[in-house]
């Protein structure tokens, strides 16, 4: 079994962080360039909003696809931001792998191993042997993609399959899978109905609820109907609602931060009632 350096796993880091942090909240360092302040780099702008936002969130998810055009200099960038990110708050790489077999394991390695991530997110499509080489690493958490947040995910994930819909089938099969507690579900924050009944489905999984802010979900319906018993279990992610809440006065920094403290805030609020 491949060796990690981590002596917790993803979960306990990020209820840890959660706990310390009275938050539930993921952040997405998806950089755009377009977006930053004038004079700011890329690599200043994201160790900035990590280090405005440590204290707030319960983990952050850089999305691969916005390192990998810059080729080797964004993925080197990729690898120094997961590493400047302090080590009790667990950071998710957004890379969407599955294949089979023997290259789910050599991109388990660069995601778990070269890249240092605590977790990933998965395609499920291949089935069992594609998802395997990440579940090996114990310590480390895989989200597979369920219902996700995007409004073309209905054209597959809600095919019947034995009268239920495909995404059904994907919750049911993350439960036989999880024989290591290490299995997770992407649920998007855009169809609070379905997440109820994923979360019937799968009561003690983690969720990684994307599609706040500007995807339009419905922050408390997705809340509620995302939590486990115990008003946990979610990492609601918001991406370009939280980077790129200031302007370019130079205090970017300081309106991401209390844009996450907000975010942050209404989660907890929806978690009350």
């Amino acid at each position: 079994m491949p060796q990690v350096e981590t002596q917790t796993t993803f979960r306990t880091r990020f209820e840890a962080a959660a706990r310390r942090n009275h938050s539930l909240l993921c952040v997405g360092l998806d950089p755009d360039p377009a977006k930053i302040p004038a004079g700011v780099t890329v690599r200043d702008f994201l160790m900035g909003i990590v280090e405005a936002t440590s204290d707030v969130v319960a983990c952050y998810k850089p999305n691969i696809a916005f390192f990998e055009p810059w080729l080797g200099k964004g993925i080197e960038m990729l690898g120094e931001l997961i590493a400047a990110v302090p080590r009790d708050v667990p950071v998710l790489l957004d890379a969407k792998r599955g294949d089979i077999g023997h290259t789910s394991e050599a991109y388990a390695r660069a995601v778990f191993e070269s890249l240092g991530a605590d977790a990933v997110t998965l395609n499920p499509y291949l089935g069992q042997d594609a998802v395997e080489p990440f579940l090996r690493y114990t310590e480390r958490h895989s989200f597979l993609l369920c219902r996700t947040s995007n409004p073309g995910a209905a054209d597959v994930q809600d095919l019947q399959v034995d009268g239920h819909p495909l995404y059904q089938h994907i919750a049911y099969l993350a439960n036989q899978w999880n024989t290591r507690g290490n299995v997770g579900l992407v649920v998007g924050a855009t169809y609070p109905a379905e997440a109820t009944r994923i979360r019937e489905i799968c009561p003690d999984l983690l969720f990684l609820m994307p599609g706040v802010g500007a995807q339009a979900g419905d922050l408390e319906a997705a809340v509620r109907a995302g939590m486990d018993a115990r008003g946990a279990g979610i990492a609601v992610n918001a991406s370009r609602g939280v980077l790129y809440a200031g302007g370019s006065d130079g205090r970017w920094a300081d309106a991401s931060r209390a844009a996450a403290i907000q975010l942050r805030d209404q989660i907890n609020a929806a978690r009350a009632r």
